[in-house]
């Protein structure tokens, strides 16, 4: 038995230490690619609100999500259809939104029976295999209503559809490999629980379990005491027992501690070299998955733009248009005069918008970062071949223009809930939800170009002391 109790301290300290690599490397990038999941359905979902094939759930802001829990998935007659779809959609959004934003992502909380609800709200929609022949009924319809719809869109729209659907297939697919790994890991990590809590405790009696029937009846015995409302899953109490007193418990053991690999992966950390230019390529990368974000945004501040504009129809607005339009005279410039307040301060000042001028703008910009989305684009080709501190002063510039960009927006959406009138408040679109995932993007962005930085300024300080040649 002290064989089995020299297994078990040396299996804790293994699981401890990839515990501590979950945490810190691999349960960061499943949530990045909920972050990036959540983005691409929020986009369907308005899409989908815009194009009235869904109807928005009006109980939606009421609803108090605190778990993680997969949409219902049944059948429903075709003309429930458009309600039906609104609020299974809706709790579907909802519930990536609180992954994203209130879940904790971290091995004592992502839990086994937890890994099943994840795995239940994975298959509620399989973007993977998003097919209007699909068996599920939620991934079948939806895609459907999906691809009609994009077919009737103009050009720009049917392009940020095709690239949140690949997106949504990317990061499911991601996530799904992600948590097969994991899950094995924590069948491991519930079994090493067990033995840190239970077999090492003062109740159990070492000398009564002397057999493999004996070990799992002294578990089952201090289990309660030692575990707490834990769930007893009594295969993996099988496969402690076998690994502590079976006929095959060395090549169980050893089988055990290889999965861990935690040699392996202290080992790679230190002979890993570090390619720069990929490093800042990622945060270009991500820039470049802005473009169905600021897409979404044009079209609601176009549509807050419209609805202030109707207010303004009157007899005389009506004549003045006409004869602008008779004589081909130009329309003046557009100013909404917006208030901008200082991050830092706090300080608050008035700045006239070119309303023209700045829509332009962002439709440059979501150009602009769609032609870098994808590795194989002509645009991320054209960059990736530039010189890395170029690629660098690019991405830095980029990034201070969308934070200033982001400004704006906040000021803007502030000036159409003040300046619509009563009767139209209630119709106006909203973008600070919209204002969040996209800083949300520009934040993953700035933090590969620090990474970058940093790596950058320490390589070059190892250089002039006579580290490295």
């Amino acid at each position: 038995m002290e064989n089995g109790k020299n297994f078990t301290e040396t299996l804790i300290q293994a699981l401890d230490a990839k515990a501590q690599w979950y945490d810190n490397e691999e349960l960061p990038r499943i949530l990045e690619n909920y972050r990036l999941l959540h983005t691409c359905v929020r986009n369907l979902f308005d899409f989908l609100i815009k194009k009235a094939l869904i109807t928005p759930d009006p109980y939606k802001l009421d609803k108090k999500i605190s778990d993680i829990k997969a949409p219902e998935g049944g059948q429903f007659v075709e003309n429930e259809r458009s309600v039906i779809m609104g609020q299974r959609f809706s709790d579907y959004e909802s519930t990536l939104d609180f992954l994203c934003n209130y879940y904790k992502f971290s091995v004592s909380q992502l839990t086994i029976s937890n890994i099943k609800k994840l795995v239940d709200l994975n298959n509620a929609i399989t973007w993977n295999s998003f097919s209007a022949n699909s068996n599920k009924t939620n991934t079948r319809v939806l895609s459907t209503m999906i691809f009609d719809a994009r077919q009737n869109s103009d050009a720009l729209t049917a392009s940020m559809i095709t690239d949140s659907l690949s997106k949504a297939s990317h990061a499911m697919s991601e996530i799904n490999s992600s948590l097969k790994e994991y899950t094995d890991f924590q069948r491991e990590w519930y079994k090493g629980q067990v033995r840190k809590n239970v077999l090492l405790s003062s109740g159990f009696d070492s000398s009564k379990a002397n057999t493999v029937a004996n070990e799992i009846q002294q578990i089952k015995k201090n289990f309660a005491a030692g575990m707490g409302k834990v769930p007893f899953y009594n295969e993996l109490i099988e496969e402690i027992a076998q690994e502590d007193l079976g006929e095959n418990k060395n090549n169980l053991q050893a089988v055990v501690l290889n999965k861990l690999n935690i040699v392996k992966e202290e080992s790679k950390s230190h002979e890993k070299k570090i390619d720069t230019k990929a490093l800042i390529m990622d945060a270009l990368l991500v820039l470049g998955s802005i473009a169905p974000q600021l897409t979404q945004i044009m079209q609601k501040v176009q549509d807050n733009h419209d609805l202030l504009e109707s207010e303004h129809n009157s007899f005389m607005d009506k004549l003045k248009r006409a004869i602008r339009k008779a004589f081909n005279i130009e329309e003046k410039p557009l100013f909404y005069t917006i208030t901008i307040t200082d991050a830092t301060t706090g300080a608050k000042r008035t700045e006239k918008l070119n309303y023209k001028t700045f829509m332009s703008d962002l439709v440059t910009k979501a150009r602009r970062y769609s032609s870098v989305s994808q590795k194989n684009s002509p645009g991320y080709q054209k960059i990736y071949s530039m010189p890395e501190e170029k690629i660098a002063e690019f991405v830095t510039m980029q990034i201070s223009d969308c934070n200033k960009m982001m400004v704006i927006l906040n000021s803007l959406d502030d000036f159409f809930k003040s300046s619509a009138s009563v009767m139209n408040k209630s119709k106006l679109k909203g973008l600070k939800i919209d204002i969040t995932t996209l800083k949300n993007s520009v934040v993953k962005a700035n933090q590969h170009r620090v990474e970058y930085t940093s790596y950058i300024e320490e390589a070059e300080q190892m250089r002039k002391l006579g580290i490295t040649g």
